[in-house]
């Protein structure tokens, strides 16, 4: 065979051979391409996406975070406050309770320096009429002379005082 005839019947089987895969081979391939493509770029889409809305997502929580430790400093106040509160009720207690203890001692030092009081007149009343009695030579009876007694322990008194 001619050279020139195996040349142009190869030229004309390869030209078949690129118009069959241009008809129905390039399109399939073109479309996977193309797809593969937009997959890609909506990869890339969704990968900016994610990482904005990570972003955001990380301004938020920083955020509550924030809002989260200023709450517990408000808490932390507040309780701080309470307790202060709690500590100077406790401590005006304290002094009521002392000033209450106070007056009841002095209210109890004040009926027993009465009843001392009291205790002394007697003894004075008694000691008087045994006095009296001694003076007198004579024994006095002391219910028949218990107002003259009684008048004489009140001027004692008066006078102790």
């Amino acid at each position: 065979m001619l050279p020139n005839l195996t040349l142009v019947v190869q030229f004309i089987a390869f030209f078949a051979v690129v118009w069959l895969v241009m008809k129905f081979g390039w399109p399939p391939i073109m479309a996977a391409v193309e797809e593969r493509q937009q997959k890609i770029a909506e990869g890339l889409a969704a990968a900016d996406r994610s990482q904005k809305d990570l972003a955001l997502a990380q301004d938020k929580a920083n955020e509550a975070l924030k809002d989260a430790r200023v709450k517990a400093n408000e808490i932390i106040d507040q309780a701080h406050q309470r307790a202060n509160q709690i500590v100077e009720a406790a401590k005006n207690e304290a002094i009521a309770e002392a000033n209450r203890q106070k007056s009841l001692a002095e209210a109890e030092i004040a009926a027993a320096a009465n009843r001392a009081r009291e205790d002394l007149r007697h003894q004075v009343s008694t000691l008087a009429v045994t006095g009296a009695e001694k003076l007198l030579r004579r024994e006095i009876d002391p219910a028949a002379h218990k107002a003259l007694l009684d008048e004489l322990a009140s001027q004692l008194a008066d006078k102790a005082a």
